[in-house]
């Protein structure tokens, strides 16, 4: 694709990015705390690509909204967006983020949490404007439901007998449920019918799942200049993902035991990257996740046939196909 999906998307909802990024500004600014839009613009302003807003404003483009609170909302799921990102980055003692130092490494913890929890605020602030329950509801859950994903991935980590089924827990949780949420509540505002919103509902979801097995396996099988990572960085930070659950339930007693040391344990040394990957080669793991990704991205595809004839419809769809095209 010469052009990518999520530029494309962003040219057709220029105007209405424009009032997000307007929205954005003026509900993370405070009289009192001059911390508190200094560390959000760090984050804000950092160059994301604004998927998560635009799934909303597209969504609702697509089923004939004619009003002004999908802007709103936008703005509600890319403040949820960036409040479990500075906590995230906290949890996971980062130092970068978006290729530039995160907020708890340009100022403390404490400021990083707090600042989160205040965009937090701002979100709930945001999603009740609208002045629909319903809408409400489903952003406010999905905020629950991202806070009990990461909650359930720090109990899961680092334990050998985490299963597949407890990782697509966690993905649907910390990731998939924002995109899902973003989706429905855009045909929520524009009064679609029943099916239509299902439809979207599912195809975020699915968006969100793929998204990030995708990402899992770029982590292995990327290009550290485009992916922004170092190859094996969730080896290292002996995190649980979908290529290595599905190595470490192939290992022989021995693996096993390498395994155990290196990820249960958290004793790594020169060579056990190296060994990391010739396991997940051996077993194909990274080909499986693969897989799993693109079957991901077909889901999400399908769910348009349920959604109104639309421009965006198919751009929506080549977002699918993008998502997973970086480890075709």
């Amino acid at each position: 694709m010469s052009v990518k999906p999520h530029d494309r998307l962003a040219a057709a909802l220029r105007d209405d990015l424009t009032a997000v990024n307007d929205l954005i500004r003026e509900r993370m600014a405070s009289e009192n705390a001059p911390r508190i839009p200094e560390v959000t613009a760090h984050l804000v302003e950092a160059g994301g690509k604004r998927v998560r807003p635009m799934l909303t404003l597209a969504a609702a483009g697509i089923c004939g909204y004619q009003g002004a609170f999908h802007v709103h909302l936008a703005a509600t799921v890319e403040f949820i967006h960036t409040a479990t990102l500075l906590h995230d980055d906290v949890v996971d003692e980062s130092d970068q983020r978006r290729g530039r130092p995160s907020a708890n490494l340009l100022w403390d913890n404490q400021s990083s949490v707090l600042v989160g929890d205040y965009l937090f605020a701002r979100a709930f602030q945001l999603m009740t404007e609208p002045g629909r329950m319903d809408v409400l509801r489903v952003l406010s859950n999905a905020a629950a439901t991202i806070a009990e994903g990461e909650v359930l991935q720090l109990t899961a980590a680092q334990n050998l007998s985490t299963t597949e089924e407890t990782y697509l827990k966690v993905v649907r949780g910390k990731t998939a449920a924002l995109f899902s949420a973003a989706t429905e509540v855009g045909g929520m505002i524009a009064d679609a019918d029943t099916g239509v919103v299902k439809a979207l509902h599912t195809y975020g979801d699915a968006l969100g799942v793929s998204f990030q097995i995708a990402d899992d396996v770029l982590d292995f099988d990327g290009d550290a200049a485009q992916t922004g990572k170092n190859v094996g960085d969730d080896f290292r930070e002996k995190k649980l993902t979908l290529p290595l659950i599905k190595a470490i339930s192939k290992a022989d007693e021995a693996e096993r035991s390498f395994w155990k040391r290196t990820i249960e344990q958290g004793k790594q040394g020169d060579g056990d990257l190296e060994e990391c990957l010739a396991l997940l080669a051996k077993h194909g793991a990274i080909e499986e996740a693969r897989t799993e990704a693109l079957s991901w991205a077909e889901t999400a595809k399908a769910a348009l046939d349920g959604v109104p004839d639309h421009p965006m419809k198919e751009m929506l769809a080549d977002l699918a196909d993008y998502v997973v095209a970086r480890i075709n």
